[in-house]
């Protein structure tokens, strides 16, 4: 006997369930988040499970490193990619598990790419430098705003980056406000300080794989760009055609057309914010550092506004790795920008 088997993962707990070749409920249970307990319940049908499907929830890691190890064939479901039928009068944790396995054994089961474990922790690092640059963006911009509002007189960042708390006082006189711009500025240089103990740790922990090494000949695209690049998209060929690529990295459009009107749009958070991030950083460099790419920005400034101009960069330069990285080709301005 064939057995399929889903698990639907919470915060805490998760609902395990086992069909057979009929959608027969061989085993079904509400079970705590315990790798052991869920490896012990699963061990007496090892022999006849073809596979586990697991959510892609936030929280999947130690779950499916942990039956992955336990020699299971476990599957990531692309939740973003399933439906049920909307017709449905009552769903919950039970049917949405047993839909997952339903969905396995017909083999139509959307899957998401599980990224090798031994890489994971060091892609992680890069994800948190990025959000550390976030956060300090966030803070240099509030330092400009209440700048703005109080004096009436605009501030440069690297007038920001250079002031101190005395600079401070006699910028803003108000002792609270100045309270204010210094704790900002604090958290900026705390952020500056461990953003420079990632990229180190990051640049000591892995290197461009060869494939990737060619990354660095495209403007806007440094060491720190090309490691966060190389770890997020992993193995190339998992992408069947340039535009898989560039709608995993999220520098394409999503619209609905029926008889040639618009209905609406898809979910253009479909994809890897990640690697949209990092092609968005790299046009807003390339556009200042390469001519051919600074007229075509302009082009398209003139034609929408500066963020679809730089978000089409960010497309062109997109397409242009992916044939870098599957090809291990240099950059050729001439190709990706006419």
């Amino acid at each position: 006997m064939k057995l399929y088997g889903a698990i639907d993962l919470h915060s805490n707990n998760n609902v395990t369930v086992l069909i057979d070749e009929q959608d027969q409920v061989v085993y079904q249970k509400r079970l705590p988040n315990d790798l052991p307990l869920i490896a012990q319940q699963l061990s007496g049908y090892r022999d006849a499970l073809q596979g586990i499907v697991v959510e892609s929830t936030y929280n999947w890691y130690w779950l499916v490193d942990g039956l992955m190890d336990q020699g299971h064939k476990v599957h990531l479901a692309n939740t973003a990619a399933i439906q049920q039928y909307e017709g449905l009068k009552y769903t919950d944790d039970n049917s949405d598990a047993r839909w997952l396995a339903h969905i396995l054994r017909l083999g139509v089961l959307p899957q998401g790419y599980i990224y090798p474990k031994e890489e994971r922790a060091v892609r992680d690092l890069l994800r948190k430098r990025s959000q550390l640059v976030h956060q300090r963006t966030a803070n240099l911009l509030s330092i400009q705003n209440l700048v703005t509002r109080n004096t009436g007189s605009s501030i440069s960042a690297n007038r920001i980056k250079e002031l101190d708390n005395e600079h401070v006082d006699e910028l803003l006189p108000h002792a609270d406000l100045a309270l204010a711009v210094k704790a900002n500025l604090s958290v900026m240089c705390s952020a500056d300080e461990q953003t420079q103990i990632l990229e180190r740790t990051v640049r000591d922990r892995v290197k461009l794989r060869p494939e990737f090494t060619f990354l660095k000949t495209v403007p806007g695209i440094g060491q720190i760009l090309a490691l966060t690049i190389m770890l997020e998209t992993g193995d190339i060929r998992r992408f069947q055609s340039v535009g898989n690529f560039a709608s995993y990295c999220r520098c394409v459009g999503s619209q609905k057309i029926s008889n040639g009107k618009r209905k609406g749009s898809g979910n253009t958070k479909n994809g890897n914010k990640y690697l949209a991030w990092a092609f968005v950083e790299a046009a807003n460099f390339a556009v200042r550092c390469q001519p051919k790419i600074r007229r075509f920005y302009q082009r398209k400034k003139a034609k929408t506004h500066g963020v679809l101009a730089i978000k089409a960069v960010a497309h062109k330069l997109c397409r242009a790795c992916y044939y870098i990285i599957r090809d291990r080709v240099p950059f050729d301005v001439t190709k990706a920008f006419g």
